[in-house]
């Protein structure tokens, strides 16, 4: 299997505009991304996919390589679907998530694995956890699967509800990694939202109620990322 690696990547975040940019010891935070997705000796090319000019020139100065997309997308996945389109002979798409600057290259070994499975259309990753604090955080999303570990379901909430206490059962968190069989990353990107979707703000849900199958591959690694500036300290106490 040929695979693309592509880390979507904007200036404009709300809750920190020009994170990608931000200097993480010596580096931005997207070469630190790139040169942590390189490690994967599974991913035959990488790129960042971005819609402004500072982060195209930044990602150039590395040595990275980069293409501009469209201003018009609502997310990184339709933003990862422009650069697949442009990039033929690939089987599978990566999305390498832009904020992540400890990106384990591990976890992406594991996603692209999850497709020596014929059946598989779409991965995922989530972690164990016995944590009732982040089981009830709407900020943390939790998956549960069948017995194939397909997704039944994400949600903010708490699933399953807890009537009955059953001490076998673990919690699922996920991890908001992806990656697509290329032909089905064309084809979820032409759907339309839903309901359950807009209700959650969970976009993975609206590929679901168009009838595609997520395999949710469980890890033990976790990098953490960077929403606000409050995040820095954890991540350049770790660098």
């Amino acid at each position: 299997m040929k695979v693309l690696g592509i880390i979507p990547c904007r200036y404009g975040s709300t809750r920190f505009p020009g994170k990608p940019l931000i200097d993480l010891k010596g580096k931005s935070m997207i070469q630190r991304v790139y040169e942590g997705a390189l490690k994967s000796d599974r991913i035959d090319k990488l790129i960042v996919a971005t819609d402004d000019e500072r982060i195209f020139s930044e990602v150039k100065r590395f040595g990275g390589e980069v293409m501009m997309t469209s201003v018009d997308h609502e997310n990184g996945t339709q933003r990862c679907a422009e650069v697949s389109r442009a990039f033929s002979g690939f089987d599978i798409v990566l999305n390498i998530q832009g904020d992540e600057p400890l990106v384990n290259f591990e976890q992406l070994n594991q996603l692209i694995h999850a497709f020596s499975d014929a059946t598989v259309e779409i991965a995922t990753l989530a972690i164990n956890t016995i944590d009732h604090q982040e089981i009830k955080n709407s900020n943390r999303i939790k998956v549960v699967t069948d017995f194939r570990q397909d997704a039944l379901y994400f949600s903010r909430s708490s699933i399953p509800f807890e009537r009955n206490s059953d001490a076998s059962f673990v919690f699922q968190r996920h991890i908001g990694l992806y990656s697509f069989r290329s032909s089905v990353l064309d084809e979820v990107v032409s759907f339309s939202p839903c309901s359950i979707e807009n209700m959650e703000s969970l976009e993975q849900l609206r590929w679901m109620y168009y009838g595609k199958k997520i395999r949710v591959v469980e890890t033990t690694i976790e990098t953490p990322n960077i929403d606000t500036p409050d995040d820095l300290a954890k991540v350049l106490a770790l660098l």
